[in-house]
Order: structure tokens, then sequence, then C-alpha cells
């Protein structure tokens, strides 16, 4: 069974229950995976949100049905090199988007996203493998 990571847009898709036919039928038979990143992002926004204990208990019911992809040496080192080469051409990136696509290039695993373009520089250039839903 292979496994996709999920952006956070496509994740919060997920979980708000918005969730297409087309969508469905890519992410249907794989297993699903979370950056650390990810997991931050939407931790954030259930503070800022001010999220209730229904909606909290959702969110880790359906967590715990994810791998999550955790922040370890390989791929700092993988972020500090994908940064500074996207640097050096003069494209810099988003922090968080260079932290999940580094996560998914140490895992050589493909990224589910609504925004292929904010990862397209690293599909160009480090074979980020894309699955762009938009």
């Amino acid at each position: 069974m292979s496994i996709i990571v999920l952006d956070t847009d496509v994740a919060s898709a997920i979980l708000r229950g918005r969730v297409d036919e087309r969508l469905r039928a890519r992410l249907t038979g794989s297993t699903l995976a979370i950056t650390f990143v990810t997991l931050g992002e939407l931790t954030k926004w259930t503070v800022v949100r001010s999220w209730g204990p229904r909606k909290l208990a959702d969110l880790a019911r359906w967590r715990r049905n994810l791998v999550l992809l955790p922040f370890d040496e390989a791929v700092a080192v993988r972020w500090g090199r994908i940064q500074a080469a996207a640097q050096l051409r003069g494209r810099p990136r988003p922090v968080n988007d260079s932290w999940i696509a580094a996560c998914c290039l140490v895992h050589r695993l493909p990224l589910a996203t609504f925004n292929g373009k904010d990862y397209a520089d690293f599909a160009d250039h480090d074979d980020l493998k894309l699955l762009d839903l938009a």
C-alpha cells in the first residue's frame, strides 16, 4: 500500500468534510500521512479558532489513523539544503512549505496538495513528487 503525504490544505479540507469525488479517488487505497508541520498548523488553528471538545476529539480521532512524519536530523539537513538552493536560485521558499517538502524528500513520498505552485520549485529542482489536486 502506498503512502501519500497530505499538505495542510488537503488535511484541512478532509477535516472539514470537503472531500469531492476526485480527491477521494486519488487517496483511496493509500495510507495517509502528515508532517510534524501540518500537525503544528492544525493545532494552532484549534487554539486560534477556539475549537470545542467535540471538534478537538474529531481531530484526535482522525489523527490516530495517519502516519506522522517527524522532525529529525535528516529532515533538518535536507531542509537546509533545499532552502539554500532555492535562495541561491533567487526563489526563496516559505519556511513551512520547505519543511513539508524536506519531509517528503527524505522519506521519498509524494505530496498531495491543492497548491502545486507552492511546491513546483521543489518538484523541478529537488524531484519532489506532487499530486496536484487543484
